[in-house]
């Protein structure tokens, strides 16, 4: 491929991404989580373990605490989420994830599983490593929220 067919690797970071999230998606589409939209996951995907603050989904997410309290509602009405009081500050509320929310993870987890098994068979798996090393090195200086 010469100079001018060459990609942005930023555009190239972002294609693999695309690719990955709307093949997650459509799989848990397809599992019969069929209710929610790709804008309402993206906020989903970003509870934490342990529950997770609106700011920090709403940061995470790079929106409006509104915005992002909206599609919480929504998903809370749909059954993924609830709120619960932060155990750490009584003036605060987590989102954490329900039991409905845990089954559509566990098809977005597989799903990745295949993914991820595909990439290693087409790169190979020293290649396959190697990418994830570089990523998880470039993270410590792009990632803001990488722990």
């Amino acid at each position: 491929m010469d100079d001018e067919q060459q990609v942005d690797l930023g555009v190239s970071l972002f294609i693999s991404y695309r690719y990955t999230e709307e093949r997650i998606f459509r799989a848990v589409q397809e599992a019969g989580f069929d209710d929610w939209t790709l804008v309402q996951c993206r906020v989903f995907q970003r509870v934490a373990p342990g529950g997770s603050r609106l700011t920090e989904l709403a940061d995470q997410a790079q929106m409006t605490k509104q915005s992002a309290g909206v599609l919480v509602d929504q998903l809370e009405r749909l059954g993924y989420v609830r709120r619960v009081p932060d155990p750490t500050d009584g003036r605060a509320r987590l989102i954490v994830i329900e039991e409905r929310g845990r089954r559509a993870v566990e098809v977005a987890a597989a799903t990745l599983d295949e993914i991820y098994a595909e990439w290693k068979a087409y790169l190979g798996t020293r290649n396959f490593a190697l990418l994830q090393q570089i990523l998880g090195q470039l993270r410590e200086i792009t990632d803001p929220y990488a722990r």
